[in-house]
Formats: C-alpha cells, sequence, structure tokens
C-alpha cells in the first residue's frame, strides 16, 4: 500500500487536504513523538510510532486520490465504515498473518505479541479521544493520550499555517476564522531576538 499511503489526503477538509497529506500529517507526529519521548520516558516510544503509523491508516479508503489527478472520490468502503473501522480491521488482518508466519518467533516476544496487538489497537480506536468525535473508546494509556494529543495539534497548527493564506485578512495581523478552529486567527509574534554578548546554550535557559 506504499504508493497509495502517499498519495492519500488526512482530510477532505480543514487540515492536510491535499494529494500526500497523511505521509506529512504521518511524519510530522512522528517527529514530535521522538522529541517528547526523553521528555515522558514512561512512554512506550515503540508502540507510540506503531500507533502514529497505522492510526489513520483507514483513510487509504477513505481519503485516496487516484494514480493520477488531484481529486478525491468517494469510496463505499470508506463511507460505511470510517477510517477508524477499517484501520483497526487491517491491523488485526496484518497482524494475524504476521503471528501465523512468524509463530515461532513471536512465541516467547516480551511483551507478550497478543497485549502489543491489543494496546496497538487501543491507539487506533481512541485516536480521536472521545466518542462524539467518533472514537469508539477514550484514551486510557499514556500512549494513546499522547498519540491523541499529537494528533490534533499536528492538525491545528496546521490549520493556522493554511489558514494565514487563504484566510480573508480582517485587520492587521488578524484574519478571519477557520473552522474548526474556535475563533478569528491571529498571527505569532516574530521569535525573539537575543544580543550575541547575551545568548546563552539552550540547555542554561530553562
Amino acid at each position: 500500500w506504499g504508493d497509495r499511503f502517499r498519495r492519500t489526503a488526512a482530510a477532505r477538509n480543514y487540515h492536510h487536504a491535499r494529494r500526500g497529506g497523511l505521509v506529512e500529517h504521518t511524519a510530522q507526529m512522528m517527529r514530535v513523538a521522538k522529541q517528547i519521548a526523553p521528555v515522558y520516558p514512561e512512554l512506550n516510544l515503540d508502540l507510540l510510532l506503531a500507533g502514529i503509523l497505522f492510526h489513520d491508516s483507514g483513510k487509504l479508503w477513505e481519503n485516496a486520490l487516484p494514480e493520477n489527478g488531484f481529486v478525491m472520490n468517494y469510496d463505499e468502503l470508506g463511507e460505511l465504515m470510517g477510517h477508524i473501522s477499517i484501520g483497526l480491521e487491517l491491523v488485526n488482518a496484518l497482524w494475524r498473518k504476521l503471528s501465523v508466519e512468524n509463530a515461532d518467533a513471536w512465541k516467547n516476544l516480551l511483551p507478550a505479541s497478543e497485549d502489543v496487538r491489543t494496546h496497538l489497537l487501543h491507539l487506533i480506536g481512541a485516536h480521536h479521544g472521545e466518542p462524539e468525535f467518533g472514537s469508539p473508546v477514550a484514551p486510557k494509556t499514556p500512549e494513546a493520550m499522547a498519540l491523541h494529543y499529537i494528533d490534533n495539534l499536528d492538525a491545528r497548527l496546521e490549520m493556522f499555517a493554511a489558514g494565514y493564506t487563504t484566510a480573508k485578512p480582517l485587520a492587521a495581523r488578524i484574519f478571519d476564522r477557520v473552522r474548526p478552529l474556535p475563533g478569528n486567527l491571529v498571527k505569532s509574534l516574530d521569535k525573539f531576538q537575543q544580543a550575541a554578548s547575551s545568548q546563552l546554550p539552550a540547555d542554561k535557559l530553562l
């Protein structure tokens, strides 16, 4: 599914809604996870990265673009099942296949293979955070909670970045609302500058 992954959008609207958007979104989420992992050493980074890779895998059917072209067609499986359900089914199918092919090697894995499968499925099922947003279950592990917030953070910051270039200007530094963000957009301040003589090493700033 590599080619399909590379041409799939992360959404139909709102964020990364373009050809290849899902790869951009997934890669950026992985970068964020790797940056926060040293700060939160209790996180299982391998599990979190696997969850990030597969959390939107159902969008390969829900938001796929054709091999040639930029029009996102509708897919019956995507419409009837939704990307979370499809992602759960995909991971289950892949896991069952691999567990048969590698039965001897997986026999003594720690944590146990079935425990890992269950936790990975939870990350996929819980990544929208709440039932009203489509998740069948709320995040109940540190990795699931981290994935949920990393997903939201990347999606919303991309909405800001896109909004600054496409939203209607209302005043200097103020732009019209981009849904689902909660209000009008205001431009960030420029990054702070320090005189060369007063600069401190990064590890001395906090």
